[in-house]
């Protein structure tokens, strides 16, 4: 029976990234991975001709010393890998409250110097919500933030800086679905910290697509000795005698060629309900006791359109556009936006982030020329029971999208030549996601504390759902579990 110091299971973005810097540091590792590719949501993939992203849009710098993700990703290998694009910005918010169009830059001097001049009337609370952000990104610690703020949800702090001032709300807040789906139920302490992530290096894509951090990851096991194969399913986990992990059973997709491996630790890039289900009842009931008191993140909805001319030729004027529906009148009827893809579309529309990977250097492939839209989702939206309807709905409210972006970019539904949508359903069959979720667990206020460590000795998480959701925190998370196994061991 073979024998490894490190089995991870999954070979997303965080068991990738752990997988790496165990591997360097001398550890055999294999990484076992159940789909055709690796990488997970980050993933990027050709659709006949159209070019899907599958999660990346922006993140902050990783050349930025500041940046969370540079040591970690240098540990790994991998920081000069690949090639982080700007932007060109943060994002421009329209819609909603917003009387006219608002571009927030993507650093903090020009962002006060902006949200200032649009909002001269709000300058004090410009100035407290932009110092909390700098101080919390700078620092990397959520500890920076008062003890009296840690409770807070985003909505009570805007309430307590902006009062009824809406528009500057939206204006800072305009991409909320990068976090969750309800301003009164978000972390204030989160958001703060996240948000100041771009202001304070910008916002980056990596030129190609996101598959080329995955790719580039996972050559840097390959590269130090480690293992990762795919189309392999585990299907179960062994424990010893002292309660910690002893092998690891994985078999091919169609569960033939069965293999087990020895190992004393696990380190999962899967969600904990699934990682439970693979330990015998015992551990898997400890492990899903532990979680109890956290829930499942947003999920996201993702439609593609390949278009035949530039988007810009449209009026989609830069790369990331925040799209506010004309019925949000304030930051919190946010949290209406991720039901509404439950019925048949109609006038309402969710609020949409809109990116245009032509308007940079993204190394996207064109024509078509893509347009990714995207927004909060829920899996409750979408019963999966009839495929057939599910298919045909999704397609309805494909085409209600299209026509409504071509109420603001006259043209556009006409030029579409392609398309791909995927929705919360989408994400909970190709992530093994419960609730489709995008971000593992929600960023809630006063959410109880998240570890790489779990409640099982020998085993770990690597993920969203060790830390906070999106790349940067993904990455944190797989470099804290990394040192958590070398310390450990």
């Amino acid at each position: 029976m073979a024998r490894y110091d490190v089995v991870v299971i999954g070979a997303g973005l965080g068991g990738l990234t752990a997988g790496a810097i165990l591997a360097r540091a001398g550890r055999k590792v294999l990484v076992i991975e159940r789909s055709n590719s690796v990488g997970g949501a980050a993933s990027s993939y050709k659709s006949g001709d159209l070019f899907v992203e599958g999660s990346l849009h922006e993140t902050g710098d990783p050349n930025d010393p500041r940046d969370p993700k540079h040591g970690v990703l240098a540990r790994a290998g991998v920081l000069d890998a690949v090639k982080w694009i700007a932007g060109g910005g943060f994002y421009e918010a329209r819609g909603g409250p917003l009387d006219r169009p608002f571009a927030m830059p993507d650093n903090f001097d020009a962002a006060r110097r902006a949200l200032m001049e649009r909002f001269p009337q709000a300058r004090g609370g410009i100035d407290d919500v932009l110092d909390a952000m700098q101080r919390l990104a700078s620092a990397g610690d959520i500890d920076m933030i008062p003890q009296n703020d840690r409770s807070l949800s985003l909505s009570q702090k805007f309430e307590d800086v902006f009062g009824s001032n809406e528009a500057v709300k939206c204006a800072l807040a305009a991409n909320l679905s990068y976090y969750h789906d309800d301003p009164t139920t978000l972390s204030w302490p989160f958001f703060a910290m996240s948000q100041g992530g771009f202001l304070l290096s910008g916002g980056r894509y990596v030129q190609g697509g996101s598959q080329r951090l995955s790719s580039a990851l996972a050559r840097a096991v390959r590269t130090a000795g480690g293992e990762v194969v795919i189309r392999r399913v585990v299907t179960g986990i062994a424990l010893n005698a002292q309660g910690g992990p002893g092998g690891v059973t994985h078999a091919a997709k169609d569960g033939g060629d069965v293999q087990t491996v020895e190992s004393p630790v696990v380190v999962s890039n899967a969600a904990p309900e699934i990682l439970a289900s693979l330990m015998p009842d015992d551990a898997a009931r400890k492990l899903n006791d532990s979680y109890a008191e956290l829930r499942p993140s947003v999920s996201l909805f993702a439609l593609t359109l390949g278009l035949s001319k530039p988007p810009r030729e449209f009026g989609v004027s830069g790369y990331s556009t925040q799209l506010l529906p004309p019925w949000m009148t304030r930051l919190d009827d946010y949290a209406q936006g991720a039901s509404l893809m439950a019925d048949e579309p109609a006038d309402r529309m969710p609020p949409f982030a809109i990116v245009d990977y032509a308007a940079i250097d993204s190394g996207v492939p064109a024509p078509p020329y893509v347009l990714s839209i995207f927004g909060p989702d829920r899996l409750s939206n979408w019963d999966g029971s009839d495929p057939d309807f599910y298919r045909d709905k999704r397609a309805r409210w494909q085409d209600a999208i299209a026509r409504y972006l071509d109420g603001f970019y006259p043209g556009l539904a006409d030029a579409v030549t392609s398309s791909s949508f995927n929705t919360a359903l989408s994400v909970r069959q190709y992530l093994n996601a419960p609730g489709g979720a995008v971000y593992g667990f929600a960023p809630t206020p006063q959410s109880p504390p998240r570890s790489p460590r779990t409640a099982v000795p020998g085993i770990y998480l690597a993920s969203a759902y060790a830390g906070f959701g999106g790349y940067t925190g993904v990455i944190q998370s797989a470099g804290a579990c990394a040192d958590m196994v070398l310390g450990d061991s």
